[in-house]
């Protein structure tokens, strides 16, 4: 399990970062590569603030990460906008990484002080794996810090250099904005909310095969999804998640042919939010027998969950695309073999859909905070919402053809149904 501080010096909007990227291409000569961004752009981090490369907000970038010191990105914002940035680190295959080493990721005003920090590191597995921290300048009535419009700094650095692998960690790195709201929301996180574990998703597995990034993460829904994963990999799927509903999952392993032995750590299962922020994690060891990581339960979506301390609460502060990040530790082969292994995944969505919290504006990049095809469910909708996404997520079909068949559902829905109303389109 990855070893998580975060911290937040202010309270309110948010702005994310995300690719709107097609197919990204593996970048490193292992079969378990992670896939960056297609196009992303390539800058290098300056060692101090005065050469910082400006990031655009909706925007993916490529850079690297050195063994020791900081790395500086700028980002220019307004006084209205929440704005969010996220950094993938990726060590090579088989560096040796200790459990406390990982990244360190800052956003800081012009005066140096912090908006917001976060870590991540390795954990008990001790195995190398795409991290992700996140950072984030929130508008917030009242705020005495990071209230202004102008420059603002977004800081990079391993935790335990002395201790960490020589070669430079290839970085990913995406922005994003939220626009405020047209009337004054709630100012605190909802009171209650059903925190109880659902029983797990049962039927027969449908085959999906994971991706290898958040650029490409392979789209589920409700459901039993299976693949096969292999020491050291890491895989990526995404799940459409309105407003008003609840995200629950798990992932087992299954049973090794052969060997002996335990793993600590050695499978486990992140969740992120649509600006890519760690919102839960699970790991569990392995012994050669069914294994299975559950993420806690979290709250329907709301824009108020934002005001909680909890991670589990407050990353989810937005409707789109939520990501499940499985990774299988290195160490597993040692006494279990190379695999593959049996993952199946469980996916359930709670609760009907609502509708969106009313913004004063477009984000950027624009549509992160929605769901498709909420048009067609409507009041009372979960059934044609889970319809929608199950037909884009089909396997084995093409971009073109899945789009297709998306549409086809969604028309059907809507003249079920009758008319909806137009999706609400967030605004920068």
């Amino acid at each position: 399990m990855a070893v998580r501080l975060a911290v937040v010096t202010a309270v309110a909007g948010a702005t994310v970062l995300l690719p709107g990227a097609t197919a990204p291409a593996a970048d490193a000569a292992d079969g378990y590569a992670y896939a960056f961004a297609d196009g992303a752009r390539r800058i290098e981090g300056a060692t101090g603030t005065a050469d910082a490369v400006a990031l655009e907000p909706g925007t993916t970038y490529r850079s690297s990460l050195p063994r020791s010191g900081t790395v500086h990105f700028r980002l220019e914002l307004d006084a209205a906008s929440n704005a969010y940035a996220s950094v993938t680190a990726v060590p090579a295959a088989g560096a040796a990484v200790t459990a406390a080493d990982g990244i360190r990721m800052s956003v800081r005003d012009a005066d140096g002080s912090s908006c917001s920090s976060d870590s991540v590191s390795f954990g008990a597995a001790r195995s190398p794996r795409p991290l992700t921290a996140w950072g984030m300048r929130e508008i917030s009535p009242g705020g005495l810090r990071c209230q202004e419009p102008g420059t603002y700094y977004v800081t990079v650095e391993r935790i335990r250099p002395q201790d960490s692998p020589p070669d430079p960690w290839a970085l990913e790195l995406a922005t994003a904005t939220e626009p405020g709201l047209e009337r004054t929301g709630a100012t605190s996180a909802p009171g209650t909310w059903d925190s109880s574990s659902p029983e797990p998703v049962t039927g027969e597995p449908e085959r999906r095969r994971g991706g290898s990034g958040f650029a490409d993460a392979t789209a589920v829904a409700q459901g039993v999804w299976r693949d096969d994963v292999r020491p050291g990999q890491t895989l990526f799927y995404k799940v459409p998640v309105d407003w008003g509903r609840q995200l629950y999952a798990t992932a087992e392993l299954g049973s090794a042919g052969g060997g002996s032995g335990y793993a600590p750590g050695a499978l486990s299962l992140t969740l992120h939010n649509p600006v890519r922020g760690e919102v839960d994690d699970a790991a569990t060891g392995y012994a050669g027998r069914r294994a299975t990581a559950d993420l806690s339960p979290v709250p329907p979506v709301a824009h108020a969950n934002r005001h909680a301390a909890a991670d589990q609460v407050s990353g989810m502060r937005f409707a789109g695309e939520y990501y499940l990040v499985v990774h299988l530790a290195e160490g597993v082969a040692e006494d279990f073999g190379e695999g593959p292994f049996g993952l199946t995944l469980r996916v359930r969505i709670k609760g009907g859909g609502q509708g969106g919290p009313g913004y004063d504006g477009e984000p950027v990049p624009r549509g992160v905070f929605e769901v498709a095809g909420r048009a067609a469910a409507s009041e009372g909708g979960a059934a044609s919402d889970d319809l929608a996404m199950k037909a884009v997520a089909v396997g084995g079909i093409g971009t073109g053809s899945a789009l297709l068949v998306g549409l086809g559902v969604w028309t059907v829905v809507a003249r079920r149904r009758g008319p909806g109303p137009r999706p609400g389109s967030p605004g920068l």
